[in-house]
């Protein structure tokens, strides 16, 4: 069963999640939002990435500002992320946020919480209703004898049921862990009771390395039981790392196509070139093009041409020469220095 299918569908800036909408990929600027120039200059970089939809942090009313005038340089979804200050959210709404992001739990009393939802409503757009494991209630963890999937559900379904009995249902759920099996099977017990798109990610997962790991695996055992609309890949690095990670989760689920997809062999003692430089060459070159294929970059011309067999193009390095292959049949031999032009020049004949 998809969850994903039968979600609402809410609009974000013109970008639509849920009810089986393409998944979205999001990222957080590491800027200080104050900052408007260094903000935007992160954001295009973003966008260039396959970014769709941006969160920046509003911890001061100078930052609430700079909302409206980084909003107007970029070109995706803009989304305030606000915590404590529920005026924050107020500004950040008028100054033209696209969605905001809160939990009805830290800003306060009722009537913060229905002044921000009037503001939303106001506009008519989205709110995010963030649940993380680190900051669940106590009475929650008290009840379920620590912090525990249920607790996070139970907390989300809390919170939206505040935001709905303020008169609004324009909703996205967020309930995130940096315990992997934990947020796994929180989702698990929330999406048959949410008709809300949910956003999904593992939260504070770690360095790119650990943090992609511990993404992969959690974000892709969710997103494969057919649960999650649009999603985040945490890590504490360059946030364009996290985008890349994000499409290759996607396209690795088959829940997302295009862009150039590049396998190549572990390497063995039969390996007779520079093959780790020799694929991250080709990595990079691939990133240039928009073509939904598959590349291998093997290295040796014994095995070669068999382990490229499911690929459309590939190349087989071997002692100063190596092979270009299509489809597992060998079309030439070319000098090992010229196996990444004779790659390159296929590439720009595709289509041709």
């Amino acid at each position: 069963m998809s969850y994903r299918d039968n979600t609402r569908v809410v609009d974000i800036g013109g970008v639509r999640i849920g009810g089986g909408n393409p998944i979205r990929i999001q990222s957080m600027t590491n800027t200080s939002t104050e900052d408007v120039r260094a903000t935007v200059e992160q954001i295009l970089r973003l966008e260039e990435a396959g970014c769709e939809i941006i969160r920046s942090t509003v911890p001061t009313s100078e930052a609430a500002e700079a909302i409206g005038l980084i909003r107007k340089q970029i070109h995706i979804p803009l989304v305030a992320d606000i915590h404590f200050d529920y005026r924050l959210a107020i500004e950040a709404i008028r100054n033209g946020a696209d969605k905001i992001r809160i939990n009805p739990g830290n800003i306060g009393t009722r009537e913060n919480v229905e002044a921000v939802v009037s503001a939303a409503k106001e506009r008519g757009i989205p709110i995010r209703v963030g649940v993380n494991s680190g900051s669940l209630e106590k009475h929650l963890i008290e009840k379920y004898g620590g912090v525990s999937a249920e607790g996070i559900v139970e907390s989300a379904i809390d919170k939206v049921r505040i935001i709905e009995e303020c008169g609004y249902d324009n909703i996205v759920v967020s309930i995130k862990s940096s315990d992997v099996l934990m947020c796994i099977r929180a989702h698990e017990l929330l999406a048959p009771k949410c008709r809300y798109p949910l956003h999904v990610g593992i939260t504070e997962s770690g360095t790119v390395r650990s943090g992609n790991i511990k993404s992969a695996v959690g974000l892709g055992i969710i997103l494969n039981m057919g649960i999650g609309d649009t999603i985040r890949v945490s890590l504490t690095g360059d946030p364009v790392e996290e985008v890349i990670s994000a499409k290759q989760i996607l396209k690795t689920l088959d829940l997302r196509k295009g862009g150039i997809e590049v396998v190549s062999c572990p390497t063995c003692g039969r390996t007779k070139i520079d093959l780790i430089s020799l694929a991250n060459d080709v990595e990079k070159l691939v990133s240039g093009y928009d073509l939904d294929i598959k590349v291998a970059c093997m290295g040796c011309v014994v095995n070669g041409p068999g382990e490229a067999r499911e690929a459309d193009i590939g190349i087989a390095g071997g002692i100063g020469e190596g092979l270009l292959i299509k489809k597992g049949e060998i079309i030439k031999k070319v000098p090992e220095a010229e196996l990444l032009s004779a790659l390159k020049h296929e590439l720009d004949n595709w289509n041709s």
